[in-house]
């Protein structure tokens, strides 16, 4: 992969990334937006430091380790990927309170017309501010979208000390045994 600049990551700010889906997935996953070297890149989770690509494979859910450049791949496994929010910032603390609950009204709206069994949230701030739910924890929730049931899953970037990557894979083996 070519070696991105600092100016090559400040211009994809507010860059929107295309989902990865399709109608009737098993799992979609839905990070909290795109950072810069997603969206420098096009590939989710692009950054060499987040954690999601190798956790899936890590609890079963792809049979090999794929890139971000990879990604398609994953509907041949009924997966797919999308944010809660569209556009790329370096932090997701850039997001205002009213983007996270428009991403969760067109979330929502997305999932009833896709019909995943599962959506998968990865980060549980994230979720409590879309769906406004202070009290939602990691795990499966009361929420369903249509007939799609809803899972908080560990946010997967380096940022997130609290969670290893083996425990992180434990979780979402917990998803991975219901679908």
């Amino acid at each position: 992969m070519t070696r991105l600049t600092r100016d090559d990551l400040e211009a994809a700010r507010d860059r929107l990334v295309p989902d990865v889906v399709a109608d009737g997935l098993r799992v979609l996953f839905c990070g909290i937006n795109p950072g810069l070297m997603t969206a420098a890149t096009g590939h989710h989770f692009a950054r060499p430091g987040n954690r999601f690509w190798p956790v899936l494979h890590l609890s079963g859910f792809t049979p090999r380790r794929l890139a971000p450049a990879e990604q398609g791949e994953l509907l041949t496994y009924g997966l797919g990927i999308t944010n809660v929010v569209a556009r790329a910032t370096a932090r997701a603390d850039e997001l205002t309170a009213e983007e996270y609950r428009e991403g969760g009204r067109l979330l929502a709206d997305k999932v009833t017309r896709l019909r995943p069994d599962w959506l998968a949230v990865v980060g549980v701030t994230a979720y409590r501010a879309a769906f406004a739910d202070r009290g939602a924890a990691v795990g499966p929730q009361d929420r369903v979208i249509g007939t799609t049931r809803v899972w908080v899953l560990p946010n997967p970037s380096g940022l997130n000390a609290h969670w290893t990557a083996a425990t992180m894979a434990e979780e979402y083996a917990r998803l991975r045994a219901r679908t």
